[in-house]
């Protein structure tokens, strides 16, 4: 069970890096705040799956706390980049029109 953790964990920081580095490299406003939602997803996922391997392994109240701790923030995370996601989607797809018509 824990192989899951291990593999959430690091997909969740390479999926992490890899939106971080797109959205710093991004020059549309809207799209670079719509990839930041997707990189704090990612970190979300990250967090949480930490927490989980925490408490799945808990070795005593500390690591339970802190798993705990871990996994709230990280749910938190997901579900409020999610809704950001959703917001700045349509002005990431305008946008994109805009600069395709443009160009």
């Amino acid at each position: 069970m824990t192989q899951i953790f291990i593999i959430i964990l690091v997909v969740g920081l390479a999926m992490y890096a890899f939106y971080k580095i797109k959205s710093i490299r991004s020059q549309a406003p809207a799209e670079k705040r719509w990839i930041q939602t997707k990189a704090n997803i990612s970190l979300g996922a990250f967090m949480a799956g930490f927490g989980a391997n925490l408490l799945y392994t808990s070795r005593g109240t500390v690591d339970t706390i802190i798993g705990s701790i871990f996994l709230v923030l990280g749910a938190a995370n997901i579900i409020l980049g999610y809704r950001a996601y959703k917001l700045y989607l349509p002005y990431a797809i305008k946008e994109a029109e805009e600069q395709r018509i443009n160009a």
